[in-house]
């Protein structure tokens, strides 16, 4: 793994989704991610920061490029010292919410990237963190 902390945004408002959705989206291209996968990550990053306004008020997002044996990819990690979340089994299941939405947040994000890992302990906070690894090429003549 690439030991460098990458870049970071602090999240105190939903006016800051649109700053992480700029900076994870610009890593990504950078990285050399495609249009699509480029979208998925755009997309899981939207809804893990939304969490973080919608139950811990504030936190932070860090992203960094990240190998492993050879194969490059991107790392974010969404951190609050929120109330943290009682039943992480029951929070990934599709459409169950404590905030009145669609129930899509964590569940959707994950379906989206490569890996997710929650962190979580009521009244310290939660910590998930999520990778996308670039899809290597095909050689030449093969299907």
């Amino acid at each position: 793994m690439n030991g460098d902390h990458g870049e970071r945004v602090r999240v105190e408002s939903e006016g800051d989704i649109v700053a992480v959705r700029r900076a994870v989206r610009d890593a990504a291209k950078d990285l050399g991610f495609g249009t699509t996968d480029v979208t998925r990550i755009v997309t899981a990053a939207s809804e893990l920061t939304r969490n973080i306004t919608l139950y811990a008020g504030s936190g932070e997002v860090r992203w960094r490029e990240i190998d492993s044996r050879g194969t490059r990819g991107i790392e974010v990690v969404f951190e609050d010292q929120g109330p943290g979340i009682p039943d992480v089994e029951l929070a990934l299941e599709e459409g169950y919410t404590t905030s009145g939405g669609l129930g899509l947040g964590l569940p959707g994000a994950k379906r989206l990237m490569d890996e997710m890992e929650i962190e979580t302990e009521c009244g310290k906070g939660t910590r998930v963190t999520v990778r996308k690894w670039l899809r290597q090429p095909r050689p030449s003549g093969q299907r």
